[in-house]
């Protein structure tokens, strides 16, 4: 957890990764430590901005890689066998995942049999 050190006023002076005196404990995602973060290092969020697009973007890429094989476009044996173990790796975490997901069932489904009783 960040530490801060306020003024007079509750505006945020200094930020501290460790306890020091007179810095009070604020969790991480605190909107006056965003602010704070913004005005004084602006390219910090900028570059969490261009991660989550990269993750997304590396989502549509594995599916378009699937879709391409499902097609038979290529063949998984084209890749080299370093992008070949990346990708069966990352198959087996989103079937994992899909298994998690299936098991507990999205928020919509509830325990309801739909006699009114769990």
């Amino acid at each position: 957890m960040p530490f801060v050190h306020r003024d007079g006023e509750g505006n945020i002076l200094a930020v501290y990764e460790d306890h020091i005196d007179g810095a009070e404990e604020v969790e991480p995602n605190d909107p006056t430590l965003l602010a704070f973060i913004q005005k004084n290092i602006p390219s910090v969020l900028k570059q969490d901005d261009w991660v989550q697009s990269d993750l997304a973007l590396s989502r549509v890429m594995e599916d378009l890689v699937d879709i391409l094989i499902d097609k038979n476009v290529i063949m998984f044996t084209d890749f080299p066998e370093g992008a070949q173990e990346k990708l069966r790796s990352r198959r087996g975490f989103r079937k994992e995942f899909s298994y998690v997901e299936n098991l507990f069932g999205d928020d919509e489904d509830g325990f309801d049999d739909g006699d009114g009783m769990f």
